[in-house]
């Protein structure tokens, strides 16, 4: 029986992405006899130039994917803003499913769609990036007979994706960007030697919930995993741990998020409570100190005492925050 061939080669990237794109692009042949997709965090509103710039910069001819749209080989597939890219029997689906870290297009999602849709005859592909986006399709990837290959973090602008994929997938090929288009071009000229294992449960539901239209997994309330005390920062509905010590959750709406993801976006939603809290501080001192003065004009000294400790006190607790927040804001830079 013919082993099957290595025909979908699928690309992620964040930060500093589009420079490593440029470079794996251009290193690859003309007719490659396999599909190209490929995911980049972007903004959700407005349009990417991402295709126009990859198919400028490689032989292969690159446009923004379409759903519904065959698995063609020697083609660059780019994903669109504010859309998962998902393959499925075969072709590419375009969902307007839950977010993942933050992000739709989502990198696991469009891994983990390949892993499932194409087993063995996937190459999964991470580029440069911060945290740990990807690494869980990388995953997927290789447990089901596919190859993984990592840009060396040396050679990535931000190295926190390339590095988690290593600690994850310890046995993934690592090339600077620019080598990568010669390898899989002759990478993918071999058969795959490794029989695919079978689609777990979770892989296949966390499939479904990319893929659902209505946001929600595609039937209510999510029930992936168990009851974690962490609530999603989007939608602050509970979140579930992915599976046992996985340290990947998913909330009752379908939002998922890896550990780090998740304490970075916790981390923005305090900052943004403290700035409000700061503000209300400032409002307050300003009503207690007009409300002193009216008491003084009007001789109940008791009340404008009573006014003015408040204007004290709320003046005291503004200055301790906003100290605290120019420093967050100092070390971020």
């Amino acid at each position: 029986m013919a082993r099957p061939v290595r025909d979908l080669i699928v690309v992620g990237a964040s930060a500093g992405g589009v420079e490593a794109l440029g470079s794996l692009v251009s290193g690859l042949p003309a007719g490659l006899p396999a599909a190209v997709a490929v995911v980049l965090h972007m903004p959700a509103r407005g349009s990417s130039a991402l295709p126009r710039i990859l198919d400028r910069l490689g032989p292969l001819p690159a446009v923004a994917a379409r759903s519904g749209t065959p698995v063609r080989p020697g083609r660059v597939y780019a994903a669109r803003p504010d859309h998962h890219l998902l393959v499925a029997d075969d072709r590419f689906i375009l969902s307007r499913g839950p977010t993942e870290n933050g992000y739709r297009p989502s990198v696991d999602a469009l891994f983990r769609s390949a892993a499932v849709a194409a087993g063995s005859r996937v190459v999964g592909v991470l580029l440069s990036g911060v945290l740990d986006d990807g690494v869980a399709g990388l995953v997927a990837i290789r447990r089901r007979g596919g190859l993984v290959l990592v840009q060396d973090p040396a050679d990535a602008l931000h190295p926190g994706m390339p590095e988690n994929a290593l600690r994850h997938v310890p046995t993934a090929v690592v090339l600077p960007a620019a080598e990568m288009g010669r390898w899989l071009a002759k990478e993918i000229e071999q058969p795959a030697l490794v029989e695919a294992s079978a689609v777990s449960a979770t892989l296949v539901r966390e499939n479904e919930i990319a893929g659902s239209e209505s946001g929600d997994g595609g039937a209510g309330e999510v029930t992936i995993g168990m009851a974690s005390s962490y609530s999603c920062p989007d939608c602050r509905s509970v979140l579930n741990e992915v599976e046992p010590g996985s340290m990947r959750y998913r909330c009752q709406v379908g939002h998922g998020w890896t550990a780090e993801a998740l304490a970075v976006a916790q981390g923005g939603t305090l900052e943004r409570a403290l700035w409000m809290a700061l503000r209300t501080l400032e409002d307050r001192s300003r009503l207690s100190r007009r409300m002193a003065r009216a008491a003084e004009e009007r001789g109940d000294e008791r009340s404008a005492r009573r006014h003015h400790d408040l204007v004290e006190e709320s003046v005291t607790a503004a200055a301790t925050l906003r100290r605290f927040l120019t420093s967050i804001a100092r070390d971020a830079r």
